[in-house]
């Protein structure tokens, strides 16, 4: 009996720690999911949201929103296109309405994608402000229960943070966090040391996040995605016609030297992780992230509540997952 309560207690505690901290392997059911993504210039957010429409179907995650972090005019009609796409136009936008990045593609997917294919939103102003959609959201889920995954910048994270009580809760937007969120997977940040797009492009936003942000954070660096390249299996598959991601990969993939063995797939990387898990691909480093002036970051290994991702395994394994779960086809419904 002794021996069995030991053994009991072991696995109470293991569950406890995978519950409040990064998560090494995928939990039973589904993982509620707030996507908040830039969704260009670059085009990994099209592989990302598209890996997130891939896990949504096989039941390993269920989308709660999927919410621009930029706001040039077509943004909200780009991720509107790719909900579409994969059966679930209802998933609700929401873009922000003060002050925000207004970067776009160069390469220009995103106008060719609201041409060719179907879409709800016409126009950022038909969908809700970030901070209210969040606020919303948040405030009917259970607790400690949503995973929010950000591929963008910091600015409606900060902004949700700085919140104040509203019609849909009494609780400020950090408490709100603190008590709906179980984690926050983002990549960001380059590590041990560094500066990353998403982080510099709005310094002031990813200062108050990596310093104030309630909840455990998973990091997965600059360095990470740049290993693993993308979208060359998806533009050579025959089978795949009429698709908003193979279109935004196969217009922009040759138009860049850098790109010809695919393109580097850094916000894949953090759909993944916060999903299935880590492990066996990652271990993690604890810490915690440090801001300059500058935008780049440093990294405090004697702080805690951030870890961010090193390679465990042959990048290769990664980046089949990767390809394999880009070339994820709609799944019918009635």
């Amino acid at each position: 009996m002794a021996r069995f309560l030991l053994v009991l207690f072991g696995l109470l505690l293991t569950l406890t720690i995978g519950q409040t901290w990064g998560q090494s392997t995928r939990k039973t059911g589904p993982v509620p999911v707030i996507f908040d993504t830039d969704m260009g210039p670059d085009y990994d957010d099209v592989g990302a949201i598209a890996i997130l429409h891939a896990l949504a179907d096989s039941g390993q995650a269920r989308i709660l929103a999927t919410i621009a972090s930029t706001k040039y005019p077509k943004v909200t009609a780009v991720i509107s296109v790719l909900n579409t796409y994969f059966g679930r136009p209802n998933v609700p936008i929401g873009v922000p309405t003060g002050k925000a990045v207004t970067d776009k593609d160069t390469q220009h997917w995103s106008d060719s994608l609201t041409a060719r294919y179907p879409h709800a939103v016409r126009s950022n102003a038909t969908v809700p402000d970030a901070v209210v959609l969040y606020r919303q959201l948040l405030a009917k889920q259970p607790d400690q229960s949503v995973t929010i995954i950000s591929v963008g910048f910091m600015t409606n994270l900060a902004n949700l943070i700085g919140s104040k009580p509203d019609q849909y809760s009494p609780l400020s937007g950090r408490e709100l966090v603190a008590r709906k969120v179980k984690q926050l997977v983002s990549m960001a940040g380059k590590f041990p040391a560094g500066k990353e797009y998403n982080v510099y492009m709005d310094i002031p936003a990813s200062t108050a996040v990596f310093a104030n942000w309630p909840t455990p954070v998973l990091l997965s660096g600059f360095e990470i995605g740049e290993q693993i390249h993308s979208g060359l299996p998806l533009i050579q598959n025959g089978r795949i016609r009429n698709s908003p991601v193979k279109d935004a990969f196969a217009i922009s993939i040759p138009l860049a030297k850098e790109d010809a063995g695919g393109r580097m797939s850094w916000d894949q990387t953090a759909v993944l992780v916060a999903i299935r898990g880590y492990a066996p691909y990652y271990t993690v480093k604890s810490g915690r992230l440090t801001m300059n002036p500058n935008g780049s970051n440093g990294w405090n290994p004697a702080a805690k509540g951030h870890q961010y991702l090193v390679a465990n395994r042959p990048v290769g394994q990664v980046e089949k997952i990767i390809n394999e779960l880009m070339q994820h086809q709609p799944v019918k419904r009635r």
